[in-house]
Order: C-alpha cells, then sequence, then structure tokens
C-alpha cells in the first residue's frame, strides 16, 4: 500500500556505477552484492531511479534520498562512467530533500518534520533544490560554489568546488553551501555533528535481523564476507583523495564502548552460522578505534582535510591501548575462539603504535594482512595524501620479525593504484622494480577510478594538482593500460610466484 509518511529511498550501501562498471568502464562479472554474485539486478544511478519509480507509484507523495550515491553525488559532479559532468542527483531524481552523511539522527528529524507537517528547511545534513520563486528569493550568507554550468564548461572549476567543499566538512564550523543549477539553487546544509559514542551504541545495538532478507534464498557473497565481523568505530581521520569515506562518514571519530562492542560479540556468539571466530573488528581502517582529539574544543574550529597527513595533528591522540583492551575482553567472551582484524591496517599509525601493532600481528591476523601503500614514489604519495614511501619497508620490517618470533607463516596483502592523476610511467616503475626485487607478486591491483567529490576526482578532470600545477592525467583505456599492466605483469607474476 501507500506508505504512511514518505518513501525512503537509497542505491545501497555501494555507489551503483562503481557496482555496476569496472575501471576499464566495463560490465562486473560478479555483483558482490547481490544474490547469487548476479549482475544485472541494480540500474545505473539507482536512486535517481528508484526515486522516479516511487514518485510514479504514489503521486504526491514525499521522497527522502539517502545512503552513500547520494552522498558522493549531493552537488554538481564527474561521472567517469558517462565521462561526463552531472549535477546534483536532487536535479534528475526530483526527490523533496537528500540526507548526506551518516544519517540515522537527520533521518528522524525529516520523518518528525513531514509526521507534522513542517518545513524541511534548515535541517542539518541535508541537500534541497529549491524551486524557482524560492531560488529567486533565497537571501542567505552561504559560501557560493561555481555554477553547474560553470563546472561544465570550464574544467578547472571543479577543483575550485571541491577545495571550497573540503573547507566546509567540518560540522561545527561549517557554512551553507549553494550551487546554481539550471536557473535554480541547490542548498547544502552544514554537516549534522556526529553521533556521541553514547548514541553510536544505542543504534549498534537496536534488534537488527543481522541477516539478508528473508526474500533470498542464494547467498549473497558480500554478507558470507561480513557476517562474522563487528564495526566499531567510524569516520576515517585520513583524508585520502582518492577515498570518498570522508565525504559520506566525515573526518572525526566516533568509537564504540568496549561494553557495547562486547554486547555484539555475545549476540554474534549465539547465531548458528558463527564457528567461533570474529572475522573483523574494525572500521575504516583496522587501528584507529579509541582515537579522539586531545582538547574537542580545537577540532570543531579545524579546517583541515586530514588529522594525519601531511603530519600528525598535534591535537590528535593516536592512543593503542583502548583497542588492545577491546581485543584482550573480546578473547575472552564465551564462544569467541579468534579475533581478527581485517579492515585495512594503515601504515602510518602503525608505526606509531607498536605496542598494538605487535600484537595485532601476532595473534589478530588470519594468516593475511591487508595494507594499503597505494604507492611506493613520495611524489605520487603526496599527491594522494598518503604518507612516506619507507612506511611499507619499515612496516615490512615488522611484520617479518614478529612472525620469526612467534613462528607463524603469515602474510601481506598491498594495495596498490595504477594511473592515479600525475602518476608518470617512470613512478610507477618505483612499484615494479620493488616488486621484481623482491620477487613479488601483487594478488590485486586497483586501476584508479575518480570517485564523485573526491580531490584526485577533481584532479582527474581539473588536470592540475591542489596547488594548480599541471599534471599528467591517463584517462584513454589505451593511457592506462600500460601502468596497470607493470604491475599486473611484473618478473613475480611470469615466475609464478604468489604474494
Amino acid at each position: 500500500g501507500r506508505p504512511r509518511l514518505a518513501c525512503a529511498v537509497s542505491s545501497g550501501n555501494l555507489d551503483s556505477m562503481l557496482k555496476i562498471y569496472t575501471a576499464g568502464r566495463r560490465l562486473r562479472h560478479e555483483d558482490m552484492y547481490s544474490p547469487g554474485g548476479k549482475t544485472g539486478l541494480c540500474p545505473p544511478h539507482a536512486s535517481i531511479v528508484y526515486s522516479q519509480l516511487a514518485r510514479m507509484a504514489f503521486p504526491g507523495i514525499k521522497v527522502v534520498m539517502g545512503g552513500v550515491e547520494a552522498s558522493l553525488r549531493r552537488l554538481a559532479h564527474y561521472d567517469y562512467w558517462q565521462d561526463k559532468m552531472r549535477p546534483s542527483v536532487l536535479v534528475d531524481s526530483k526527490a523533496d530533500i537528500l540526507c548526506y552523511g551518516m544519517g540515522e539522527l537527520t533521518m528522524l528529524e525529516i520523518f518528525e518534520r513531514i509526521k507534522s507537517g513542517k518545513s524541511l528547511d534548515g535541517i542539518r545534513g541535508t541537500c534541497r533544490y529549491l524551486g524557482g520563486r524560492e531560488s529567486a528569493e533565497f537571501n542567505s550568507d552561504a559560501v557560493e560554489l561555481p555554477s553547474y554550468e560553470e563546472i561544465c564548461s570550464d574544467k578547472l572549476a571543479i577543483m575550485r568546488a571541491t577545495k571550497i567543499i573540503e573547507s566546509e566538512m567540518n560540522p561545527w564550523s561549517a557554512r551553507r553551501l549553494i550551487q546554481r543549477t539550471n536557473g535554480r539553487i541547490l542548498l547544502v546544509e552544514p554537516p549534522r555533528e556526529p553521533m556521541t559514542s553514547e548514541q553510536f551504541d544505542r543504534s549498534s545495538e537496536l534488534d537488527y535481523a543481522y541477516m539478508p532478507h528473508f526474500c533470498y534464498t542464494e547467498k549473497i557473497p558480500a554478507w558470507e564476507m561480513i557476517r562474522d565481523s563487528i564495526t566499531v568505530v567510524r569516520g576515517c581521520p585520513g583524508g585520502c583523495a582518492f577515498c570518498g569515506l570522508v565525504t559520506h562518514q566525515g573526518r572525526q571519530l566516533v568509537s564504540r564502548s568496549c561494553e557495547s562492542v562486547l554486547k555484539s560479540a555475545q549476540n554474534l556468539a549465539k547465531k548458528p552460522y558463527f564457528k567461533g571466530t570474529i572475522s573483523d573488528v574494525g572500521g575504516a581502517a583496522g587501528n584507529i578505534y579509541g582515537h579522539r582529539p586531545k582538547d574537542p574544543e580545537i577540532c570543531k574550529k579545524c579546517r583541515r582535510y586530514s588529522c594525519i597527513f601531511p603530519n600528525f595533528c598535534k591535537n590528535y591522540a593516536a592512543d593503542e591501548k583502548p583497542l588492545l583492551n577491546l581485543l584482550e575482553r573480546l578473547q575472552k567472551v564465551d564462544g569467541v575462539k579468534h579475533v581478527f582484524i581485517n579492515s585495512g591496517v594503515r601504515l602510518d599509525l602503525a608505526l606509531a603504535q607498536p605496542n598494538l601493532t605487535e600484537e595485532i600481528i601476532r595473534n589478530h591476523v588470519s594468516g593475511q594482512i591487508s595494507v594499503a601503500p597505494e604507492h611506493l614514489d613520495n611524489e605520487v604519495l603526496k599527491l594522494m595524501r598518503k604518507g612516506k614511501a619507507g612506511e611499507f619497508e619499515k612496516f615490512r620490517s615488522i611484520f617479518d620479525s614478529v612472525n620469526s618470533k612467534s613462528g607463524k607463516k603469515q602474510y601481506m596483502v598491498p594495495y596498490f593504484i595504477s594511473n592515479f592523476p600525475g602518476c608518470s610511467e617512470r613512478q610507477m616503475k618505483v612499484v615494479e622494480d620493488y616488486l621484481a626485487k623482491s620477487n613479488w607478486n601483487v594478488r590485486q591491483v586497483q586501476d584508479f577510478i575518480p570517485l564523485p567529490m573526491t580531490m584526485a576526482c577533481a584532479m582527474y578532470c581539473a588536470e592540475v594538482d591542489e596547488q594548480g600545477k599541471p599534471i599528467k592525467v591517463n584517462k584513454g583505456l589505451a593511457e592506462r593500460r600500460k601502468q596497470r599492466g607493470m604491475l599486473k605483469n611484473n618478473p613475480a607474476k611470469r615466475s609464478g610466484r604468489k604474494f
């Protein structure tokens, strides 16, 4: 029947275009989030399609859009797979309001207002596409971004827009943003303040089914991977240029209390499918739980895009004790035999937390550990907003040393990116030579994908770095093939040795 309040629309936990297409703009062979891994069950630009279908099915009803795709496409953006600039998803979807970021609290406010017949104006963490009259009468001290038309006609405009957006992401000091589109105004309210730890606990402890919907009869690959895991922290302090996570979850970290995580572990241990191993305790990274600002008031005025790049903020407390304590207590939960960390470990933090790093390697690695050096050339790493080239080798030494002392044979799974904006073949060869010298064959190579609203996407489109210096960008598939091949076809690969 007709929904009582509104239709709430999301494309899922991944941008639909990223889910459907590869970096080579070809259809993927498997959809990890669909039953049986079947493809073709999710339409391109799903948020728009679902919103339009809701309008058709229930004329006159309010349509509320949210989720990852909505967050990354809330403003004019570049769509890599269509190779063109697109306006905010609100423009094509005709939704009444867009909820961006982690929306538990925002959605409560939206639906309470709909229920009581109040205006949807001024809700933090939302966007609205104002009507013609409302746009003409709009009077505010909002920060104005380059218009959609300007972004379409001037390739440098998206860089200007991205830098402004990044500077207005702090929920305590951000201002309203506006972007003129097709003669009307797209209004973006400041981000909502992150949940408190207590609110995060309550949300995480709700009576979820912890199962796929009962209508699915085939296994869902992504579910099989994460069903034994527990999310313990939200947000990311990194601000990497290629990652959309900060755009969606924010830079401010919120960690669940140890007691709340233990409740989740006890609940998980009762599930019929649980075999005694918690596959992951993490979030955006495996070693950020419990990190916090030393003085929260300083953070409320900060406009940095990263807490740890180009250097560690003096106000950032990378305390290793909370996670050490959590891991120790989880091991004592009845029915739990092993507790692993499979979220990628940040190398810069791992080197700053020696006791935690040794504990993870010694007791909480499921045979292999994921790390993300991304590259080994300092110039490229700077463009990526990552650490220093030597961090990977230092971590490798620690990893080998701990394994040698403990008598374990464990492996690292590193992630490298080819064709990042500004990366030349000479710089890519630094990675290729390192792999050849070590006789290593990387199992996974990520060819760069410019995700909407990321700094790397702006660099890809504008062909300049953050300071406006021109950079070489490989765009055509033929141009991109060589760097990708340098990693996929390195000497270790040819010799058959696996990493």
